[in-house]
């Protein structure tokens, strides 16, 4: 039997942005229900507010200046309340008291991408933000993430204490800027094709259906030496 052929999907997120996690769900319940899906998943950094205070700040103050005023905030934040449980999600959207720096956040899940464990930290570092209010620009916070996702604990403790690989991560971020990346979620299918903003289920069911029905019709990928 020949191997499944794989494709990679590239995902630029912030792990703050709640249409990151919306687009995320819908895409979770689209490869749930694909048999065999071809996606390879790779997370990428996008940072949402690169200039924000190491330490971040204050949500409402946050909200306020973002979207000029608190009545333009409580508008936007109730369209993705909407969008969010029409999803499956329960978020608890004034349980959150700081928007963080999610520089920190972001270069643990490069670390965990080096372990094979990506999904399973972006999948927390939502939930502990949007369902638990914590603050995930907390050093404690993300070891708890990182420990419970399997990464060494006094492993990812050492790298956060220092910022080595902080120009990595923002670089890459650049990248995708000069790319002309301008939001997230950025999905963007074998490297050739972007498609972006949180995307209903049925879409991705149908680009997967496309890919599988290309894969098919390619030849099948085999390990044996050619004939002399």
């Amino acid at each position: 039997m020949s191997p499944i052929q794989k494709v990679k999907l590239d995902i630029l997120s912030d792990p703050i942005c709640p249409w990151c996690y919306i687009g995320k769900t819908h895409l979770d319940k689209a490869l749930a229900e694909a048999e065999d899906h071809p996606f390879v998943i790779e997370w990428h950094p996008f940072q949402l507010n690169p200039d924000m205070p190491a330490e971040g700040m204050d949500r409402r103050d946050y909200l306020e200046q973002k979207f000029g005023g608190k009545e333009n905030a409580v508008k936007v934040y109730a369209q993705i309340a909407e969008h969010a449980e029409a999803a499956g999600l329960t978020l608890d959207l004034a349980g959150i008291a700081r928007t963080p720096n999610t520089m920190k956040a972001h270069r643990l899940i490069h670390w965990a991408g080096l372990e094979e464990k990506q999904t399973a930290v972006v999948d927390a570092l939502f939930k502990a933000y949007f369902e638990d209010g914590k603050d995930i620009g907390a050093v404690d916070v993300l070891l708890d993430i990182a420990a419970e996702a399997g990464l060494d604990r006094a492993m990812v403790e050492r790298l956060l204490s220092g910022d080595a690989d902080a120009e990595l991560i923002q670089g890459r971020d650049a990248h995708s800027r000069e790319m002309g990346v301008s939001s997230v979620p950025t999905f963007i299918v074998a490297n050739q094709h972007a498609v972006p903003g949180a995307q209903k289920p049925e879409l991705w069911k149908q680009v997967i259906a496309d890919i599988q029905a290309q894969l098919a019709d390619q030849p099948p990928v085999t390990d044996e030496e050619p004939n002399a």
